[in-house]
């Protein structure tokens, strides 16, 4: 009997994921074990194993395209098999959307305007539009002439409808209708109308103008809707502070000269920071808080995200209960989390329910910036790099610099300010901190 594959749902955040590659054809046979498809959330990548052996009777999503958790992604079963009952009209492959009743009424009886998914037009070109593409174009009314086809085979897959609606290209319905009918041509697939970058000959040398477009990519388009939201409502406000790292530093050199024999001696700059914050934060409740729809999430513990730079974007994985570590444990998990981030391999709950959030630009030179709250959390520190100052009695010494961004909403400027000043305390007097 067949069986139907059906997307994970990786964390409870996670609302849909996006298939990058098929593994496995319509016609394949697989066996149990093997990788069916990969597939990515907004922050991290996975292989599916399929659960079943068998022939993939049916893949119901194209590459590229978004498919909400817990929806039928494919059908294995044997060869032959009569699977309508599986794919339930909406899934077919070679069928238009099912519409009940009502939604005939709602898009002017649409069910008996729509052509099959492959069409011709009148000037004779092929119509290539999947099922979820062609109820979103009908429900949303888009601009089908300024659609960009970049399914298999020119096919116009639902991406491709978010894309034009994306860059505000909107129709009626009425003009969805006639493409679908044939009546209007569809755009050239995007593999037609320009090749692909890396085949692209080289610009001439004296082409001042000359430049290379690039889609963004789902995470990055993650972080502009995350960093767009988190300005355009948040009242930020960043104080910035310094402290004498000389007591740092010297533990830092300690470590790496006598710590090997007992495991510390890849303990970083960063660890440390992240080890006093995690001290501080329970004594600021509001600044150890999230801040949804009006209401404090204060939390129990300290839940630390670091900020990771990753070749596919920003990523924040989170040390829950950072508090209770040890340094050296906490060191460890630090280590363990960027790599993961680095990877792709970490579960979206790994990266999300972070309380507050350190960002360090110091191994970069960065004296000193204005670090982006990660929503709904109401502050984040920003780690810069040492400077040499002058005391009062004209001796030098390491100046760190920190830089504390907060919503204004959920925290007064005292408080911060005076969460800064524990913080700058903590790790001028780092040993006396490792003792309490």
């Amino acid at each position: 009997m067949a069986s139907t594959v059906i997307m994970p749902r990786q964390g409870q955040s996670v609302e849909s994921c996006i298939i990058t590659e098929w593994k496995k054809k319509k016609g394949d046979k697989v066996s149990e074990g093997e990788i069916l498809f990969s597939y990515e959330t907004d922050k991290s990548a996975f292989d599916e194993p399929s659960q079943f052996s068998g022939t993939v009777l049916a893949c119901l999503a194209e590459e590229g395209e978004v498919v909400e958790c817990l929806a039928p992604v494919c059908i294995i079963g044997e060869e032959g098999e009569d699977i309508s009952s599986l794919l339930g009209g909406a899934k077919k492959e070679e069928a238009p959307a099912a519409e009940t009743a009502a939604e005939q009424k709602e898009e002017k009886t649409a069910a008996q305007q729509i052509a099959p998914e492959v069409t011709k037009s009148e000037s004779g070109d092929r119509i290539r539009i999947s099922p979820r593409a062609k109820n979103l174009a009908l429900k949303t009314g888009v601009d089908m002439t300024a659609v960009q086809p970049t399914g298999p085979h020119g096919r116009i897959i639902e991406r491709d409808i978010n894309r034009a609606l994306d860059e505000g290209k909107i129709g009626t319905t009425d003009g969805v209708l006639d493409f679908l009918s044939g009546k209007i041509a569809p755009a050239a697939p995007a593999e037609e109308k320009a090749p692909a970058a890396a085949a692209a000959p080289a610009p001439a040398a004296d082409d001042l103008r000359a430049y290379v477009e690039e889609p963004m990519s789902n995470v990055r388009r993650v972080i502009a809707k995350s960093m767009t939201a988190s300005l355009s409502e948040m009242a930020q406000l960043t104080l910035n502070a310094s402290f004498d790292a000389t007591a740092l530093l010297a533990y830092r050199k300690t470590l790496k000269e006598k710590g090997e024999a007992m495991g510390l001696s890849k303990v970083t700059i960063n660890d440390m920071v992240l080890f006093a914050v995690a001290k501080i934060l329970p004594q600021f409740p509001d600044i150890n808080a999230n801040l949804v729809d009006g209401k404090f999430r204060r939390f129990a513990h300290a839940n630390v995200g670091m900020a990771v730079d990753t070749e596919r974007g920003l990523l924040v994985p989170v040390i829950f209960g950072a508090e209770k570590m040890t340094l050296s444990e906490l060191s460890a998990n630090a280590k363990r989390l960027a790599a993961g981030a680095k990877e792709g391999n970490l579960s979206p709950d790994e990266m999300s329910g972070g309380s507050f959030t350190v960002s360090n630009l110091g191994s970069l030179g960065v004296e000193s910036f204005t670090p982006v709250i990660n929503p709904p959390q109401t502050a984040i520190l920003g780690v810069c790099c040492t400077v040499n100052r002058l005391r009062a009695d004209g001796t030098v010494y390491p100046a760190m610099g920190l830089s504390l961004t907060f919503d204004h909403r959920a925290v007064d400027g005292a408080p911060a300010a005076r969460f800064l000043k524990e913080l700058c305390t903590a790790l001028e007097s780092f040993d006396l901190l490792l003792a309490k």
